[in-house]
């Protein structure tokens, strides 16, 4: 039964994440799509499960098939029959049985987008986080030091995610300026459920001097959802990238 690795780009904002439910999915749509050419019943399985309003710029994914399809034809027929959601399969490619899209993954990259500017947004609405006063990045990123490694992340963590330790390796925290724009980016094998985006809510307070480095620790080591600062919008967020 041959495997397939796709790569896949979408907007977050109509669909109530990646995982399949009642309501519109990405990984819905997908299953759907397969069954629209393949005629069979194959749910692709990726490498993160993003929520609702969250996008990707290079989700993976695999999916298993009876037929021996050339990829070239899987990933042309996948996006003629995802149209006119707003998912498009980048790239597919056949992998060995050893591949598995979410367990062979060595590095998740993900980037938050922060549009700081007065002008609200017209062309980046709901794909980004829209903060009129200026952020200080320098001091975010100094910051965002202290939460880099391996840490007990209770406190960025939601108390509905079911990883069985809130202990992580965070490998990289890093916030720039781009013109109009922050990015807060970060790297790990694997994150808890809402943990960049809590760790982008209480940056944000580093960054409108509400909060120190000091202050950020301090809620680290707390080990308490109830210590950190509001969790940022998903807009903002997009899956960058997975190593593997």
């Amino acid at each position: 039964m041959p495997r397939y690795k796709l790569t896949i780009e979408y907007d977050g904002t109509p669909f109530a994440g990646w995982q399949m439910q009642d309501r519109p999915t990405v990984q819905g749509r997908l299953t759907e799509a397969l069954k629209a050419f393949s005629g069979e019943d194959m749910i692709p399985r990726g490498a993160g499960r993003t929520d609702a309003g969250v996008h990707a710029l290079a989700q993976v994914a695999m999916v298993d098939l009876t037929k021996d399809w050339p990829a070239k034809k899987v990933g042309d027929a996948l996006n003629a029959h995802l149209r006119p959601d707003p998912i498009s399969v980048l790239a597919c490619e056949k992998v060995t049985d050893g591949f598995d899209a979410r367990f062979s993954a060595k590095t998740r990259h993900y980037r938050y987008r922060i549009v700081n500017r007065r002008g609200p947004l017209a062309l980046e609405r709901d794909r980004a986080w829209h903060i009129i006063y200026e952020l200080d990045a320098d001091a975010m990123h100094a910051a965002a030091q202290v939460l880099v490694g391996h840490f007990d992340f209770t406190t960025f963590r939601s108390t509905e995610c079911q990883a069985a330790s809130p202990e992580k390796t965070l490998d990289r925290l890093a916030v720039a300026r781009h013109g109009e724009e922050v990015w807060i980016e970060a790297s790990s094998r694997s994150f808890l459920h809402n943990q960049v985006r809590s760790m982008v809510g209480s940056l944000k307070l580093v960054g409108d001097a509400k909060w120190t480095a000091a202050d950020l620790k301090k809620a680290l080591e707390a080990r308490k959802r109830t210590a950190c600062g509001p969790v940022a919008p998903a807009c903002g967020l997009y899956l960058v990238r997975v190593d593997y």
